[in-house]
């Protein structure tokens, strides 16, 4: 399963019944009244009580176990290179590691520990097509990885976007990693990215790779990319003053990330609350890096954030699910009718103190992995790297 996944042969029809707790992954609804989901050819087609959905021909029954069935969980910032492999930290498998924390679906904040990675022009816009089609075509583990995001250098000009995007790139590296550091220069190049139908992020805080640098509030407010990248460092946060005048000064994208400064991620919680704007937050961890790989580190920050920040545990996940969903314009993380069957199946782990999932969460623990499921294929069951679940969902029919 660290290669090539297998898909759907043939019509396919998933029900998952006897569900604990629903979440929904919306921050207006984080709790869903149901207990089956339904799902056909890898898309979600009802979401209800056993009694009142339509189960007759499934193909594949799940017997939740009155575990908590979630979307699965989104990274929206890491640094893919070629397929299960990372030179950061010379790791294989470690996106198929990653599923085993729960991660169905990856971001690519730019390929930029490639070996030998090009800074010219007609390199880096061969890198980014390349990494695009190859992770189209690979699904390590059956995970979506979005990938083939350019780091942006000054030669580029604006018939660059245009042949990038009509070759099928969608997503520009942290603009700051390459040769564009400046705030008028970046507003220029985001501009074309965005009038082509590419979304772009920016470095935020200290140098974190060799060739970056400091990229401050001043730069980031000017160059107004969709999402402001790791905004609680990476590792190098920004002062308290300049987080809140990003915060501010902008409706884009806050992105927190694992392999940051987790005080400034707590301060920016606290920000993005008090002004009423905690669905422009998301959750990535920033790796692989020179701290190295995190399978669980979106679930890490869902249980930092609820317990250390006070956010109740059913909108913490909606951080790592629904609000990167609507930011990145993806098909997956939130329970609805239509959207891609992506899940992950998980319990309060053994001996937490928690009385169930949501308040073992709340108290900083990490809830136990009993399976993953990416459109509408069961892909793990008990994870290898959570603790183990008090609780574990069967297949029981297939």
């Amino acid at each position: 399963m660290a290669h090539d996944a297998p898909q759907a042969t043939g019509p396919s029809k998933l029900v998952i019944r006897n569900i604990g707790l629903l979440l929904s992954g919306a921050l207006e609804k984080p709790i869903l009244d149901a207990d089956t989901i339904v799902a056909e050819n890898g898309k979600i087609t009802a979401i209800g009580r056993l009694k009142d959905v339509d189960t007759e021909g499934a193909t594949t029954i799940v017997d939740a176990m009155g575990t908590t069935v979630a979307p699965g969980l989104i990274d929206s910032h890491v640094h893919p290179v070629a397929g299960d492999w990372t030179p950061r930290q010379n790791q294989i498998n470690w996106i198929d590691s990653y599923l085993h924390g729960g991660v169905t679906t990856m971001i690519s904040a730019g390929e930029v520990h490639m070996p030998g990675r090009p800074r010219d022009v007609v390199g880096v816009k061969a890198m980014a097509i390349f990494a695009q089609r190859a992770f189209w075509t690979l699904r390590p583990g059956g995970v979506k990885v979005h990938a083939g995001a350019p780091v942006i250098e000054c030669e580029m000009v604006e018939d660059d976007f245009k042949e990038m995007a009509a070759a099928g790139v969608k997503l520009l590296g942290e603009v700051g990693l390459g040769g564009v550091k400046d705030g008028p220069t970046a507003r220029k190049m985001v501009g074309w990215a965005r009038k082509y139908g590419i979304q772009s992020t920016i470095h935020t805080g200290g140098p974190s790779i060799p060739g970056s640098g400091l990229i401050d509030k001043d730069v980031v407010l000017e160059a107004d990319t969709d999402v402001v990248g790791h905004i609680n460092g990476g590792h190098t946060a920004l002062p308290d003053d300049q987080i809140r005048c990003i915060c501010e000064g902008c409706k884009r994208g806050l992105e927190l990330v694992h392999n940051g400064n987790e005080r400034s991620a707590l301060f920016t919680l606290r920000t993005a609350r008090e002004m009423g704007d905690l669905h422009r937050v998301i959750l990535g961890t920033d790796a692989p890096a020179g701290s190295g790989v995190q399978p669980l580190g979106i679930l890490r920050m869902v249980s930092l954030l609820s317990s250390l920040g006070e956010l109740p545990a059913e909108l913490a996940f909606c951080l790592a699910t629904g609000n990167t969903a609507r930011m990145r314009e993806l098909d997956c993380g939130l329970i609805e009718v239509g959207r891609s069957a992506d899940f992950v199946l998980m319990d309060k782990a053994q001996h937490s103190p928690g009385k169930n999932i949501l308040e073992s969460v709340q108290l900083g623990d990490l809830p136990g992995i009993g399976m993953t499921i990416i459109d509408g294929i069961v892909r793990t069951q008990r994870s290898r790297n959570t603790p183990p679940a008090g609780k574990v969902p069967e297949i029981v029919a297939k």
